[in-house]
Formats: C-alpha cells, sequence, structure tokens
C-alpha cells in the first residue's frame, strides 16, 4: 500500500512539473505583479476563453499562464499560451490578426491595436492587454511586450513554408495556417494559405506539406473521388476540380506537397500554372 501511495505522489509531483512554467513573469517598473492565476489546460480553458476554447484546441494549446500588472486602477493583463509548435503558434496567432493592425518588430510578428499587443515566437501565442488610454500605461505594456519576447526561448522567425509562396500580387500580412478542413473538407488538412490579387481578381493559394509522397497521394485521390473524378492512378499532375462547396478548383503537386489554388474561372488556368510552376519548381 505504501508502495502505491508513493508511486502516486511521484506522478503528481512529475504532473505538476509537467504544467509548470519553464519561465518567470518578468517585473515591470512601477507596477505590483500578480500571478495567482491558475495554469489553464485543455480540460479547464473554456472556464477562461470560454467559446474560443476549441480553436484554440485545434492548434495544438497545450496550457496557458496569465498574470495581472496594477498601478492604482491601471490594469495590464499578460496571457501567455503555449502550443505544441511553432506553426500551430503562428496559426492561432493568424487567426486573430488583420493586415489593418499596426505591425510591430517582436517575436517572429506581431501588432498593436486597441490596447492589444498579440505576437508570437516559436511555439508561443502572447496577448497583452490595458483598457487604459493613458499614454504611458500603452508605453509599459509595449515594454512587457518586449520583456516577454527576450524572455521565452526560441528563435523568432516565422515558419519556414510561408517563405515557397511566390510575392507577386500576394496581400501582405493575410497569411495563415489552417490545422483542420481546408476549404471545408474533412480530408484536408494542415495548410499554409495566401491571399493574392491580380487586377480585379482576388484567389487563395493553399501549401499543403504532407509527411511523405504517399500520404500526399491519399488526400489527392480522395478529393478528385470526392469530385467525382477518377482517382486512380492519379500519378504526378494537375487538375482543374469542379468542387461542390468552392467552385473552380486547381490541383497540383509535386512529391509530398500539394498546391491548391480557389477562386480563379476555368478560364483561368495560365494564372494558376504560373503559380504551381513557381512553387513546384
Amino acid at each position: 500500500m505504501r508502495k502505491f501511495i508513493f508511486i502516486g505522489f511521484v506522478l503528481i509531483v512529475f504532473s505538476g512539473l509537467a504544467l509548470a512554467q519553464d519561465f518567470t513573469f518578468p517585473e515591470l517598473a512601477g507596477f505590483k505583479k500578480t500571478t495567482d492565476y491558475p495554469v489553464f489546460v485543455p480540460d479547464n480553458l473554456w472556464d477562461f476563453i470560454d467559446g474560443a476554447a476549441d480553436t484554440y484546441l485545434a492548434y495544438g494549446f497545450i496550457d496557458l499562464h496569465v498574470a495581472e500588472y496594477k498601478k492604482g486602477k491601471n490594469v495590464i493583463k499578460l496571457e501567455i499560451y503555449r502550443h505544441s509548435d511553432k506553426t500551430l503558434a503562428f496559426g492561432i496567432y493568424s487567426t486573430e490578426r488583420s493586415p489593418s493592425f499596426r505591425f510591430m518588430n517582436i517575436g517572429a510578428q506581431g501588432y498593436i491595436a486597441d490596447g492589444a499587443i498579440n505576437f508570437f515566437k516559436e511555439n508561443y501565442y502572447v496577448k497583452i492587454r490595458t483598457y487604459s488610454i493613458s499614454e504611458k500605461v500603452l508605453q509599459s505594456a509595449e515594454s512587457l511586450a518586449l520583456k516577454v519576447a527576450s524572455m521565452l526561448r526560441g528563435d523568432s522567425e516565422m515558419p519556414a513554408m510561408l517563405s515557397q509562396f511566390p510575392e507577386i500580387g500576394k496581400k501582405i500580412n493575410e497569411e495563415t495556417y489552417i490545422n483542420e478542413s481546408v476549404l471545408g473538407h474533412k480530408f484536408l488538412n494542415k495548410a499554409y494559405k495566401a491571399i493574392y490579387e491580380a487586377g480585379s481578381d482576388n484567389f487563395s493559394i493553399f501549401i499543403m506539406e504532407n509527411n511523405s509522397p504517399a500520404e500526399a497521394m491519399k488526400s489527392i485521390e480522395t478529393y478528385l473521388a470526392a469530385t467525382g473524378m477518377d482517382a486512380v492512378g492519379a500519378g504526378s499532375g494537375r487538375y482543374m476540380l469542379k468542387d461542390g462547396y468552392n467552385g473552380t478548383i486547381f490541383l497540383a503537386w509535386k512529391d509530398n506537397i500539394i498546391v491548391i489554388i480557389s477562386g480563379l474561372s476555368k478560364d483561368q488556368s495560365d494564372v494558376a500554372d504560373r503559380y504551381t510552376s513557381e512553387i513546384l519548381q
């Protein structure tokens, strides 16, 4: 019995260590720091962000640490979300970003908007918020953001796959990462997306990096079958599909990389070929 009690105690201790943060919240001059929030994990994230929890969980949420900095009636709240990898941290960050925000050089990328400073670095997504309109408090929030970015481990680089998108026509700061159900299809997952503008046309390019050519081929064959096309022995190549949910789709692949373009008409195959050729060269 003592043996089982000891094992249980060890498991509890190691479980606590696993949840423990690998950082110490920085101090902020003139503000009193409070860190009495619980550590939020997948089982209780709803207690903190309620309806948004499902989206965070879909992007590999691991845990959340929260602190508050108070100076009189002024409060700055700091939230540090840890996700399973950089790609997923970028993914959740990109769902809450708008190209209209004022971007700042912090972490891999960050922005300021209406008292909020959000950024991501490595597998962390950081959110800092104050409702104060005091310029000094806003400056303190920026100072805190820089301290946190310096504190967090890892590099400050964007996901490497984003560099594969052609620059011509690409809308700035509108790239996203979709972890599940690309274009609304459950069999299409894990895609980077960029939005393009060519004249009066707006279209989207998705890049999916699979673990192997065989995995890519399975997704392609499933997609072709779903649109009523013969998927047997599809091989390497390009297709123009009629997707019941998304209209005309241009599909191309090479090895383990799949490129999907939506938003172009069927007589714009030359545009699709130009972009897919640059990506798959």
